[in-house]
């Protein structure tokens, strides 16, 4: 079914002067915010990609960004430096949230529970209000590293994934420990639930993509060896049909959300991709465009078109298993 799903690279994004290592989305679709290892906050506009523009340049790297749509905010997690608070409309700082001087892997935004969570390089999880960006609480469960963070709006329940191989899922409100998901065999980068919160997907440097029925309390479902190294980051797309995966083998995966069959290998050789680690995906409603950044220090924009075909074949092939 691969031959089905055309790829195209639209646009290439440079200005970084270094590793790319985190995207985010903005107020529009056609709007992502870029960062990395040269501290620069970009933005830039999917209609007209050439141009990014300097939102903030701070004093360490950042790996991640999280943009609050209600205040038009976003949030920068400096390394060693803790939560800057951003004022898109002035380019200010609204506030700057004082944090242990570690690393900080992810930010989780969420207005049903009006708060921030941060994953620390010292396995703690900063819980920070929304409303005035104070420091609530600290919860940790390990002492290895937070490495990425997910939030589940129909069951309420926070993800976090750990350096000690571990997933550990938390009531979103009291922070109470409920499941602890032990089956990866190294560090888990990244994890998604599925848009109508049934699944959560987990993978990192085992390279193994896992597979959970969130209502059978985590039962896993299955697994697939996901690509060559480890896996960074997985993303859904808009309409939660697909869903795509990058690597440190450079590549960029694309798979059907129902039957976990892979669609689509986007790579250097065949697509003119990234030629080191592709490190964060972008999935935006615009025009259905994939955006990936990368230790090359570029971004590229890939228009993804799907054919009637492949839609079909979908909806009579919905496996029961991976």
């Amino acid at each position: 079914m691969a031959s089905k799903i055309q790829v195209q690279k639209v646009a290439t994004l440079t200005g970084h002067r270094d590793c790319v290592y985190t995207l985010e989305n903005g107020a529009s679709p056609t709007t992502v915010y870029s960062a990395g290892s040269d501290g620069m906050v970009a933005s830039w506009d999917l209609n007209q990609p050439d141009t990014g523009e300097l939102v903030a340049k701070v004093t360490t790297s950042v790996y991640a960004l999280r943009f609050v749509p209600e205040r038009n905010l976003l949030l920068i997690g400096q390394n060693q430096e803790g939560l800057q608070v951003i004022d898109l409309h002035s380019k200010a700082i609204h506030k700057s949230v004082a944090l242990p001087k570690v690393a900080i892997f992810d930010i989780a935004y969420v207005p049903e529970t009006g708060q921030v969570y941060v994953g620390l390089g010292n396995g703690g999880i900063a819980v920070i209000g929304a409303e005035d960006f104070e420091l609530r609480s600290m919860v940790r469960k390990s002492d290895k590293s937070v490495r990425c963070l997910a939030y589940n709006k129909t069951t309420n329940e926070l993800a976090a994934g750990y350096s000690d191989h571990t997933v550990r899922i938390f009531d979103a409100t009291s922070m109470e420990l409920k499941h602890e998901l032990p089956a990866h065999t190294n560090s888990v980068f990244t994890v998604v639930y599925s848009p109508d919160g049934t699944q959560l997907l987990t993978a990192g440097r085992d390279a193994h993509l896992r597979v959970w029925e969130v209502q059978e309390k985590y039962k896993e479902r299955g697994y697939v060896i996901a690509h060559m190294y480890t896996v960074n980051h997985i993303t859904y797309s808009p309409d939660g049909r697909h869903f795509a995966t990058c690597s440190m083998d450079k590549s960029i995966k694309v798979w059907d959300a129902q039957t976990f069959k892979l669609l689509k290998v986007i790579d250097k050789v065949r697509n003119a991709s990234h030629g080191t680690s592709v490190n964060k995906l972008f999935w935006s409603a615009h025009q259905n465009q994939l955006v990936s950044c990368s230790d090359d220090r570029t971004i590229s924009v890939w228009d993804i078109k799907f054919s009637l075909d492949h839609e079909d074949y979908t909806l009579r092939n919905q496996a029961k298993d991976i």
